[in-house]
């Protein structure tokens, strides 16, 4: 008999711990999320296109039901890991696992954040990734839907950035709890209607400074790229402040002009294909594939340092900055 997936999916979610936090979600926080989107919408209607923001919800389950399928791999592998390396660690570590005590816990919501800054990071700056994150950029809308509003495939490599986790020893269940617990914080990120918070922004991440890493304007290409934190975008030179008089422009630059969630899962993918068959030579079909977004071999697009250089070097000299068609956005 074949290898069947589908059972195989269904025996690895029977062996798997219970997650708390999903009943705790399930119950409590998708509800208030649902009632906090709705008086947003009540509140400032000029922040919606409700065709955008269905074209959104479309997009969310997708992303939802992708995940729910995926999270089971994805932990039996933390699993894995965990149990395969637990003889290594109890050899040179001197222990199997570092337990479930609060400085634990502490350590791990942390850590999962600094993994959050550079899957984030690299999801803006590796333009395959960039394809699959796009679609959590192209609303032109900012309101708490973007937050639901994810891609369909970067859920397949995100799990990469954790991996390191399960075999230092951190239990499987508290990082998938400390993910999901990261995931609802982001939430609140999507948001024009809150004011700054002040020095508490030096420590945590809040729509106020969200609002930058969300906006295509040039100044505020890939900045603030931290979940739940901002002093990762400090340690790692991506912070940026809001600027006064810099009013923010959501969406992306190089816009598919339309609000089918399929063609926003795929547009970027069939850009990056039409770039690598004009593209002359190996080297310079792998830079349209793994290269930055607007990165071009003959300059007709550019990348956001390119753009941010020829920004600080018009201004220095006082003239205007040239209109650019290039495929990126933030």
């Amino acid at each position: 008999m074949g290898f069947n997936i589908i059972q195989a999916w269904l025996d690895m979610k029977a062996q798997l711990p219970e997650l708390p936090i999903e009943r705790i979600g399930l119950i409590y926080v998708y509800p208030v999320f649902l009632v906090l989107i709705i008086l947003e919408y009540l509140k400032a209607k000029d922040l919606f296109d409700l065709k955008e923001s269905f074209s959104g919800f479309v997009i969310g389950m997708g992303a939802t039901v992708i995940r729910v399928i995926t999270n089971v791999f994805e932990i039996t592998l933390y699993m894995w890991l965990f149990w395969k390396f637990a003889g290594l660690r109890e050899q040179y570590l001197g222990y199997t696992t570092l337990g479930f005590a609060w400085y634990v816990w502490v350590a791990c919501i942390v850590l999962d954040d600094h993994n959050f800054y550079w899957h984030h990071r690299l999801a803006h700056n590796v333009r395959l990734l960039w394809a699959a994150h796009l679609p959590h950029h192209s609303g032109r809308k900012y309101n708490l839907t973007i937050s639901i509003r994810n891609g369909w495939f970067i859920t397949l490599v995100k799990p990469i950035y954790w991996l390191w986790m399960p075999i230092l020893g951190f239990e499987p269940i508290m990082i998938a709890t400390c993910l999901i617990a990261n995931a609802f914080y982001q939430f609140t990120l999507h948001s024009q209607l809150l004011p700054s918070f002040g020095w508490i922004e030096r420590i945590f991440n809040t729509s106020y400074v969200h609002v930058v890493h969300h906006s295509c304007n040039t100044e505020y290409l890939d900045r603030n790229h931290g979940g739940i934190f901002t002093f990762w975008d400090r340690i790692y030179g991506t912070w940026q402040e809001p600027i006064p008089g810099v009013v923010p422009k959501f969406g992306i630059s190089h816009d598919p002009d339309t609000n089918n969630p399929i063609t926003h899962n795929i547009f970027e993918f069939q850009e990056i294909w039409k770039d690598v068959k004009k593209a002359p030579g190996l080297r310079n079909k792998l830079m349209y594939i793994f290269g930055p977004p607007g990165w071009s071999h003959d300059g007709s697009s550019m990348t956001s340092k390119q753009l941010q250089a020829e920004l600080a070097e018009a201004r220095a000299k006082g003239v205007p900055v040239p209109e650019h068609q290039f495929v990126r956005s933030n």
